[in-house]
């Protein structure tokens, strides 16, 4: 489903944004957008393509097209879940600084964004662009694995960024082994990624011959 910020934003929303390069997505992304959107009362979680992720070689991910319908058609089940374009019809490398803002800019409408994202990009939150007029415009919600240590992660945090401390939650998702690296080479070795990605993804994958050669 495609977000519109222009005509989606209604009255008080709770949104929560979760970028990735999604290449390809999997269930591990999809369990981590429900649980925040259940803990953390969100309206809808909007799930954003990178397009050039300024830390990435271009040529090392598929084209940001492929990720996007993937991506699409992996939410497509969920109402609670969209997928903006944002980041992969801009030119050049995207910041998160900018696609908060463009979300940001209903703010008047009482719009609430929550930025979700892993413990330990959050711990390198401070190397991020603007990172803090990102702590004015919105809450971050780091995601851990079981077992993940809370006051140990905000010894850390108090160290990399103190001023973030009251502007983070976490989040405890239940640990699944899946990664895109993994859904890659499994294909490239010419087995089953059945179960770790949704059906009309692991169907778009072979349809297009998407991750044959190894990365």
């Amino acid at each position: 489903m495609f977000f519109n910020a222009s005509t989606e934003r209604a009255g008080s929303l709770k949104i929560g944004l979760m970028g990735g390069t999604f290449d390809p997505i999997h269930v591990g992304h999809l369990v981590t957008a429900e649980e925040a959107r259940q803990q953390f009362d969100l309206d809808y979680v909007i799930f954003v393509p990178t397009g050039t992720p300024p830390h990435k070689n271009e040529k090392s991910i598929s084209l940001p097209e492929h990720r996007y319908l993937m991506t699409s058609l992996a939410v497509m089940s969920n109402p609670s879940f969209f997928v903006s374009r944002i980041e992969i019809d801009q030119e050049g490398p995207t910041y998160t600084i900018d696609t908060v803002r463009y979300f940001a800019c209903g703010d008047d409408q009482g719009m609430e964004l929550f930025f979700i994202t892993g413990t330990d990009a959050i711990l390198e939150i401070f190397t991020w662009k603007e990172y803090e007029e990102l702590l004015r415009l919105c809450t971050f919600i780091a995601v851990s694995r079981p077992g993940y240590s809370l006051e140990r992660f905000h010894e850390a945090l108090n160290k990399s960024c103190p001023a973030m401390n009251n502007r983070v939650h976490l989040l405890e998702i239940p640990a699944l082994a899946v990664s895109s690296t993994f859904i890659r080479e499994r294909v490239a070795l010419g087995k089953t990624i059945r179960y770790l990605t949704p059906e009309p993804v692991e169907q778009y994958i072979k349809k297009h011959g998407l991750y044959r050669t190894a990365r």
